[in-house]
């Protein structure tokens, strides 16, 4: 929708005074994490990937031997190559002239109508790569925990992903819009009830909703970036069968399902795990509400629980080890999923991009006249662009506990 003279209202000093409110929140925790570790994508034949080698096994030519005996036959590392196509991502908005000539002055307004728009465009893509960062790649913000029948409502595990006027479908996997292209009218984060525009319809458990046109494709696959849903896990991921290389996976501790209580035993034994393969925990991340569980945890222990500045300007709690791990930063991310704890190793985990988002202009201008069949418009619309993907190197240095009691 078109931002017109009624839209930037609430900004002209004709009816306010004062600074713009944010009503939003902005926070990017694991997006800034994981971009810091950034690298540009290759150019090959049949269009860009992301392309990077994997140490799968170790030279099995080892051995030791008695005088005269044969030596051991010679054996050579083992590698294996991950190729994945890069995913695009984009953002839009559009704005009238009426709006910008009523908004282009001081004296007319707190915040040009333009430049409100296009830095919350930039806010709003930051914010919903950081939703990305936590996925799986198939686009789910939510998942239907209940299901419903001739209802416009969705009940689903976790609404804290969802915006107000958000477009969505809901989508059956592994590929198929059984609703398509409705909005978001209202959210219910106590009951976790989002509320869709339109005809009623039929909702069934395990079906995700998506940003509208973002969910899977049948034959292409995921639209959007492989996540640590994505890569932490067990399964197949960046075209490596795990049955072909074993090593290929993830450390993950469930309890199949039950919620159960935080433990340092637990945290130390994951990080151990992870130890042992080879790999080293340099942050965890996790919900706002496991936080506080290891918060109170850490009560229980100590006198008192200070909260730290890591580098970059982070700021949480510190998980102590023993050996080269060290201190670890335990973070918290109101857009971490519940009940969970991603133990990563930095390192292994790459943000692939050609550019940081960017304008489309090609032309050279980012700004496009709207016109349709029925003529030009005294409007104009630009968009943002970025071509990207997340790559891991290394899955088996990193680790997620799975199914905790939130506080």
């Amino acid at each position: 929708m078109a931002a017109t003279i009624a839209a930037v209202t609430p900004y002209l000093k004709e009816v306010y005074r004062g600074k713009i409110i944010k009503q939003l929140n902005d926070e990017i925790v694991a997006l800034k994490r994981i971009t810091r570790s950034s690298a540009g994508v290759t150019n090959e034949t049949n269009g860009k990937y992301v392309t990077f080698p994997i140490h799968t096994r170790r030279n099995s030519g080892v051995g030791s031997r008695l005088e005269n005996e044969p030596l051991p036959v010679p054996g050579q590392q083992g590698h294996a190559a991950a190729r994945v196509a890069l995913k695009y991502g984009y953002g839009g908005l559009q704005i009238t002239g009426q709006a910008i000539s009523l908004s282009d002055t001081d004296t007319k307004a707190f915040a040009q109508a333009i430049s409100t728009e296009v830095n919350g465009l930039k806010d709003d893509v930051k914010k919903d790569m950081n939703r990305q960062v936590y996925g799986s790649g198939n686009g789910a913000i939510g998942v239907v925990s209940v299901a419903d029948t001739g209802s416009n409502i969705v009940e689903v595990a976790d609404a804290k992903l969802f915006q107000l006027d958000e477009r969505v479908d809901i989508v059956t996997l592994p590929a198929t819009v059984a609703v398509a292209d409705r909005i978001v009218t209202d959210i219910d984060l106590a009951t976790n009830i989002v509320t869709l525009s339109g005809a009623v319809f039929n909702s069934s458990v395990g079906q995700i909703v998506t940003r509208q046109g973002s969910g899977p494709d049948s034959v292409a696959g995921n639209r959007e970036i492989t996540g640590l849903a994505g890569f932490v896990g067990t399964g197949d991921v960046y075209n490596i069968a795990v049955s072909a290389e074993p090593e290929w996976k993830s450390v993950i501790f469930d309890n199949s399902g039950t919620p159960r209580a935080l433990s340092e035993g637990l945290m130390t034994q994951m990080v151990d795990e992870i130890r042992t393969r080879g790999g080293k925990t340099t942050l965890i991340l996790q919900s706002l509400g496991v936080r506080r569980s290891y918060a109170n945890l850490l009560t229980q222990t100590r006198s008192s629980v200070n909260t730290q500045e890591f580098t970059g300007g982070f700021k949480g709690l510190a998980f102590t080890t023993d050996g080269e791990n060290g201190e670890i930063p335990v973070i918290a991310d109101v857009d971490a999923p519940q009940g969970k704890q991603h133990f990563l190793n930095e390192d292994t985990i790459t943000y692939f991009r050609d550019r940081d988002w960017d304008w489309m202009d090609r032309d050279g201008n980012m700004w496009k006249q709207v016109r349709d069949t029925n003529g030009d418009y005294d409007a104009y619309y630009a968009r943002l662009v970025e071509y990207h993907e997340l790559g891991c190197n290394r899955r088996n240095s990193n680790g997620r506990i799975d199914d905790l009691i939130e506080s």
